[in-house]
């Protein structure tokens, strides 16, 4: 009998992991690699905030704190949902963990009982089946295609749902594809879901202050109200404030869901850094004017990388309309050779190969659950990214 638990056998290491473990082993030889696979802002966690992680330590919030959060952060949650979403919450119905992915986890593990089915359109976060697999649940995709932006349509989602449906796991700006609903959009998608009032909604709005030329933002609850009561909304301050490594997540939606994931985290982790909760008031609550001028950036980053991306004979790049991920397909190489006979069969072999012949890491699209594309972060700067297109043209170039 295997010590190990049966359960962990349905789940996969994060391939986006494994792929920045592979780069950094490359680099750590003496390789010359440019690593795009890691979700990561490249900006300084801002200055006031920093100031109120160090303020945080000197005025000794140093011990337990409550279990899912502050009473301070929870309040800055709440005037953040009011100021950018529209949305009233009131501190019971707010829990904060140790990033998003882990609120993500608790929510799944407190609701998910066997036979339970979680739609998730794909691509997908990689992370989003193996939580729902571990929960117990059974994760049920929705393609969305490239000819639709990478946007899943009403239909579809229509003929996914069944009796056995708990949760649509829905994400907007997307990672990996950047691509972002608009207002009509998901309202078409949110009417759906009104007429199926068994099926609640899990929203990963991480990517929410990423948003590029004149996309607005929006979420289900704003979108629909009557989803209200069976919405968790989930987001944090890794990615606009760039606070990676500070581990912050936070969701609010109906209290008896709250207080189930209260339970769950209260016996895992129990509560996350108390000096990073301090932080993050002051991201919440401070100045929002540097995500503006980061967005400048991402932003000229992102067509860098597309329209380098779509001169290349083969790739096909849609141009996102946030985060900070490009999700181009290879169609046009699949089958093509590299000059020591290697077959690009699939993006896997395609990053494999692109990774080892010109130093360039990015993720294969097989591990988002859409085939053959791969994802860049552009999260980095003009430089690299235009010496990593150079060379993945150069790779490109060199198949037959």
């Amino acid at each position: 009998m295997s010590f190990l638990s049966q359960t962990l056998s349905r789940v996969k290491p994060s391939p986006t992991i494994a792929m920045s473990n592979k780069a950094a082993a490359l680099k750590a030889a003496g390789h010359d690699i440019i690593g795009l696979s890691a979700g990561e802002p490249d900006f300084d966690t801002p200055d006031h905030i920093r100031a109120a992680g160090i303020a945080a330590i000197e005025a000794g919030h140093t011990r337990y704190t409550q279990v899912d959060g502050i009473p301070e952060l929870k309040q800055a949650i709440c005037a953040k949902f009011a100021r950018d979403n529209g949305l009233e919450y009131t501190p019971a119905q707010v829990t904060v963990g140790t990033g998003g992915k882990q609120v993500l986890y608790n929510a799944l593990m407190a609701t998910l009982n066997p036979g339970d089915e979680v739609i998730i359109p794909a691509p997908y976060w990689v992370s989003y089946p193996d939580m729902v697999l571990l929960a117990g649940g059974q994760p049920v995709f929705i393609e969305a295609r490239l000819e639709n932006a990478f946007r899943i349509t009403p239909g579809q989602l229509e003929a996914a749902i069944t009796r056995n449906t708990k949760w649509f796991l829905f994400n907007s700006p997307s990672n990996p594809t950047g691509a972002g609903y608009t207002w009509d959009e998901l309202k078409a998608l949110t009417d759906v879901l009104m007429r199926h009032p068994h099926v609640h909604v899990l929203t990963d709005d991480m990517y929410e202050h990423l948003a590029y030329d004149d996309f607005a933002f929006c979420t289900p609850a704003q979108v629909e109200p009557g989803l209200y009561d069976r919405t968790l909304t989930v987001n944090g301050v890794s990615k606009a404030y760039c606070m990676t490594g500070w581990r912050i997540g936070y969701a609010a939606g109906p209290e008896p869901l709250i207080a189930a994931i209260r339970k769950v985290q209260s016996q895992s982790t129990s509560n996350p850094c108390s000096i990073s909760q301090w932080a993050a008031v002051a991201a919440l609550n401070g100045p929002q004017d540097f995500i503006a001028e980061h967005n400048k950036a991402f932003a000229r980053r992102r067509n860098l990388v597309v329209d380098a991306l779509n001169a290349i004979p083969g790739i096909t790049c849609p141009r996102p309309e946030g985060a900070f991920y490009v999700y181009p397909s290879i169609a046009g190489l699949i089958g093509k050779r590299t000059p020591d006979g290697t077959v690009i069969d699939s993006d896997e072999t395609f990053a494999t190969a692109l990774l080892e012949a010109r130093g360039v890491a990015v993720v294969f699209g097989a591990a988002f659950g859409l085939s053959p594309c791969f994802r860049i972060s552009y999260a980095t700067s003009d430089a690299q990214l235009t010496e990593a297109c150079k060379r993945i043209g150069d790779f490109c170039a060199e198949l037959v």
